[in-house]
C-alpha cells in the first residue's frame, strides 16, 4: 500500500481516539521542547555573561518593568555590570558600566558597530536607508559622510543661526505676552514647537503647516512613539499577529504614509523650485541633499526613499531629544531656586540692557553650561543600542549572534563609583572637572560615542562650547 495512503489513515485513526485541539497543543509543547534542548546542547561549553532565570516564550519581560532603565539597573546590582537577558526570543546585552561601554564604543572590530532593526524602524525609514539604522557598512559610511561634511559641518550651522535667534525670540516674546495675562505658561508646547520650527526651518527652508492634516512635528512626534512601542513581531515572532490586535501594524501603516505623503509633495515641490529662475544662494539641508542626487557622484546614487529617510532622521532626531532636555532644565532650576538664581544673575550681567540674548552671548555664560550638562547628565535618553551580527567576546564572556546590545546611560551617569550625590542636582560640579559630552568620558555619554554617537552634536554653533 502506498506510504501516503498509510500515514493517511494512521491520522484518522489518531484523529478518532484523540481530540485535533489536544494534539496540536501537544506538537506545539513538543516543538519548544525540542527547541530548548537544541539551543542547550548548542549553548554547551559557551560561557554566557550572567542572565537572570527566564521563563519559556516571553524569557524575562516578567521581571521588566514601566520604567525599563531603573528594572536593568536593579537588574544589573545582582547580576552585574554586564548580564544577558532574553525578552521574548530576542538574546539582550545589558551593560550597565562605563569601562565595558567605553570598550564596546572603541571595539577596533565591526562587531558592535549595528543597531537592531525593530518592525517600526524599517516601517518609517523606508528599510532602514536612513543614517541612524542602517546597517553598518559602505551606505552607512556614505551618508554618515554625507551628514557630517555637508549637512551639519559647522559652516551650516553658522549659517542657521539667524533662524534659531528669529525662533528664540519669537518665544520670548509668547512667554512675555502670556505673562501680562498672568495665565501659565505651557513650557512643554513652546518647547516642542520651537524645537520643531528650528529643525523644518534648517531642513525644508520654512515652517510647513498643511491645512486638514496633521502638522510634521505631530507626525514626527508619532514615529518617535511608535520607535517605543512593544511589538511581538519582534520579541516573539510567533505572535506577532498580536501587532494587528494591539492597533500597531495599523498605527504604522498610517503614520508611515501621512509622512510619505508629506514629505514626497516637499520633495516635489523644491524640485519645481529649482527647474525655474529660482537665483537663491540660500541652501537648507533638503537643496544639499538634491545636490547630491543631481550631482551623482557617489558610490551609491541617493534615491528618493534615501532622502526622506535621512531628512526624518533629522526631525525625530533633532525636536523630541531638544523639546525634553529643554523641558527637564527647566523642572530643575524650579525644583532648585538657588541654581536659577545664579543662572538669572548670569544671562542679566551678560546680556545687560539689550534687548534679545543673541547666540555670542551664550558662548560667554559658563554657569549656564553647566546647568546644562548636569541636565544632560541626570536626564539622558537612557538607552544607546547597538546589536551583534555574529558571535563575539566582551569581557571574557560570550556574546551571542543578532543580539541586542542596551548600554544604560541613565545608571551609568547615575553611578556613585563614578559622580558624587548622583541623583542629585549640581551644576557646579562641572567646574572642577573637564568632562565633556563629545564621546571622549565614558561616564558622560548623552550622544552616545564612537563611530555609531549621534552626528547631531555639530548642531552645537560653537563644538565645544558647553565643554
Amino acid at each position: 500500500m502506498d506510504q501516503l495512503i498509510l500515514l493517511h489513515q494512521w491520522w484518522q485513526e489518531l484523529n478518532q481516539t484523540t481530540p485535533l485541539s489536544t494534539i496540536l497543543t501537544s506538537l506545539i509543547v513538543f516543538s519548544f521542547f525540542l527547541l530548548y534542548l537544541f539551543n542547550l546542547i548548542r549553548s554547551k561549553g559557551l560561557n554566557f555573561p550572567p542572565s537572570p532565570p527566564k521563563l519559556p516564550i516571553i524569557g524575562n519581560l516578567h521581571q521588566i518593568g514601566a520604567r525599563l532603565h531603573h528594572s536593568l539597573r536593579n537588574l544589573s546590582e545582582k547580576y552585574g555590570p554586564i548580564m544577558l537577558l532574553h525578552l521574548g526570543h530576542s538574546p539582550v546585552l545589558i551593560v550597565s558600566s562605563a569601562e565595558i561601554g567605553k570598550e564596546i564604543f572603541l571595539k577596533t572590530h565591526d562587531a558592535f558597530l549595528y543597531r537592531p532593526q525593530s518592525r517600526a524602524a524599517r516601517a518609517l525609514f523606508y528599510g532602514c536607508c536612513d543614517i541612524a539604522f542602517c546597517p553598518f557598512g559602505d551606505y552607512w559610511r556614505q551618508v554618515r559622510k554625507i551628514c557630517v561634511e555637508e549637512l551639519l559641518n559647522q559652516s551650516r550651522v553658522q549659517a542657521f543661526q539667524l533662524v534659531r535667534e528669529v525662533e528664540v525670540v519669537n518665544m520670548v516674546e509668547k512667554i512675555r505676552l502670556v505673562s501680562l495675562t498672568g495665565d501659565a505658561v505651557n513650557f512643554t508646547q513652546m518647547f516642542a514647537t520651537i524645537s520643531n520650527n528650528i529643525i523644518i526651518r534648517s531642513a525644508i527652508g520654512r515652517v510647513y503647516e498643511e491645512e486638514n492634516s496633521k502638522s510634521f512635528s505631530e507626525l514626527s512626534r508619532s514615529a518617535m512613539d511608535l520607535l517605543g512601542y512593544f511589538c511581538f513581531e519582534d520579541l516573539i515572532p510567533i505572535l506577532g499577529w498580536m501587532d494587528n490586535l494591539t492597533g500597531l501594524t495599523a498605527k504604522l501603516k498610517t503614520t508611515s504614509g501621512e509622512i510619505c505623503k508629506f514629505l514626497d509633495q516637499v520633495i516635489e515641490k523644491r524640485e519645481a523650485l529649482k527647474s525655474s529662475d529660482d537665483k537663491s544662494d540660500e541652501k537648507d539641508l533638503l537643496d544639499i541633499l538634491l545636490h547630491l542626487q543631481k550631482d551623482g557622484n557617489l558610490d551609491n546614487n541617493l534615491t528618493r526613499e534615501n532622502i526622506k529617510a535621512i531628512l526624518l532622521d533629522m526631525f525625530v532626531g533633532g525636536t523630541d531629544n531638544t523639546a525634553t532636555t529643554l523641558e527637564w532644565a527647566m523642572a530643575e532650576l524650579v525644583k532648585n531656586p538657588s541654581v536659577m538664581r545664579k543662572t538669572q544673575e548670569e544671562v542679566r550681567r551678560v546680556v545687560g540692557k539689550k534687548s534679545k540674548v543673541e547666540e555670542n552671548d551664550v558662548n560667554q555664560m559658563v554657569y549656564l553650561k553647566w546647568v546644562v550638562k548636569e541636565t544632560m547628565r541626570l536626564h539622558v535618553p537612557a538607552m544607546i543600542t547597538r546589536a551583534t551580527i555574529g558571535s563575539t567576546k566582551l569581557e571574557g564572556y560570550d556574546i551571542p549572534p543578532k543580539a541586542i546590545v542596551l548600554i544604560n546611560a541613565w545608571a551609568i551617569q547615575r553611578d556613585p563609583k563614578l559622580w558624587d550625590r548622583p541623583e542629585e542636582f549640581v551644576p557646579e560640579r562641572f567646574a572642577n572637572i573637564s568632562v565633556d559630552f563629545t564621546g571622549q568620558h565614558s561616564q558622560f555619554i548623552p550622544f552616545g560615542a564612537g563611530r555609531r554617537s549621534c552626528p547631531g552634536i555639530s548642531l552645537q554653533p560653537q563644538k565645544q562650547s558647553l565643554c
